[in-house]
């Protein structure tokens, strides 16, 4: 069997450094962010700066699009970069922009980003009124061209509606159990439960407000935390995603909370006093660090093949069964 590491969310100030720590880390894919607030031709932008990294560090990184190309990466010394949007801001009112983003290489779209979205309803608002009426169109479009559903910043109830309609495996790319830290972005019971008895994955967040004790959160909590979850929910639908976010400044940590909807600051989960990022976990850093977490899990007793599934393995077969266009 092979051992991937695959890293479901990241969204990084990238650069050499940071592409050569994938490699020391032997990090195999990564689901990058190229969109929280951007509108279509914005995004476009975000692809093409994309594009030029690959031309500039060939021997790093290269594009994924398929599950295959993981493998490619692998064998060449590689990491694959794939695509995905915190929001679906790109797609506008429009539902044929889901098949031409999926075309420059999307394979990840975030239904809500913590606000009502025109597709369903974001974890902040008060009142969730679950999938709307385009929402269901574009869930249906999603899974026809082969665009994953994620519900990692959506309400509960939106969230559910969305395991139930969509006719592929629906993600949680990146949060953690509200049981194990209630953060506002954390997942109940009755959500992971829906995600994953239809199939889906849910990858564990590294973000300190997500974790339990935040930036002081132990590897063992963090670990222990993950065997119950797949006690719970078997370990096949679980993977990481580790919403690591190096190397960024403020105004980008502002762009991702504040976009254009309001004049006024939202801290989110963070603290007025503190605009910035935490600091991450000492066992994870950056992403030389995958080798900790592997470890941790092989102490909580879990099995060789669940810590491979939980690694990599499952979202490496989640990529391959559903980032093809329906024939």
């Amino acid at each position: 069997m092979t051992h991937f590491r695959i890293d479901c969310l990241q969204y990084n100030n990238w650069s050499e450094k940071v592409f050569r720590q994938l490699r020391q880390g032997n990090v195999d894919a990564v689901q990058v962010t190229i969109c929280y607030h951007e509108n279509f031709r914005e995004t476009v932008l975000n692809f093409e700066k994309w594009n030029r990294w690959f031309e500039e560090f060939p021997d790093l990184i290269m594009k994924g699009q398929w599950a295959s190309d993981i493998d490619i990466a692998r064998a060449t010394g590689r990491t694959a970069i794939f695509f995905g949007f915190q929001n679906p801001a790109p797609i506008e009112d429009d539902i044929g922009l889901v098949e031409i983003l999926h075309t420059l290489g999307a394979r990840f779209m975030q239904l809500t980003y913590n606000n009502q979205s025109l597709l369903a309803t974001g974890c902040y608002e008060a009142e969730d009124a679950g999938i709307t009426r385009m929402g269901r169109q574009v869930i249906k479009e999603m899974n026809r061209v082969g665009l994953v559903v994620d519900m990692s910043h959506s309400a509960d109830r939106s969230t559910i509606e969305a395991a139930e309609l969509s006719e592929r495996p629906i993600a949680i790319t990146h949060a953690n159990p509200h049981a194990w830290q209630p953060a506002l972005r954390n997942k109940r019971d009755a959500v992971i439960r829906a995600v994953t008895d239809a199939g889906g994955m849910f990858g564990f967040s590294l973000y300190p407000h997500h974790l339990k004790d935040k930036s002081g959160c132990t590897l063992e909590s963090f670990c222990q935390m993950i065997a119950e979850t797949a006690g719970r929910y078997g370990a096949e639908h679980l993977g990481i995603g580790s919403d690591l976010c190096q190397d960024q400044p403020d105004s980008v940590v502002e762009w991702m909370r504040v976009g254009r909807w309001t004049k006024e600051i939202d801290y989110g989960e963070g603290s007025a006093a503190a605009p910035g990022f935490p600091a991450m976990p000492g066992w994870f850093r950056d992403n030389r660090d995958f080798g900790n977490i592997e470890a941790g899990l092989r102490a909580t007793g879990l099995n060789a093949e669940e810590v491979a599934g939980i690694m990599g393995g499952n979202w490496y077969r989640f990529y391959a069964e559903n980032f093809t266009p329906k024939g």
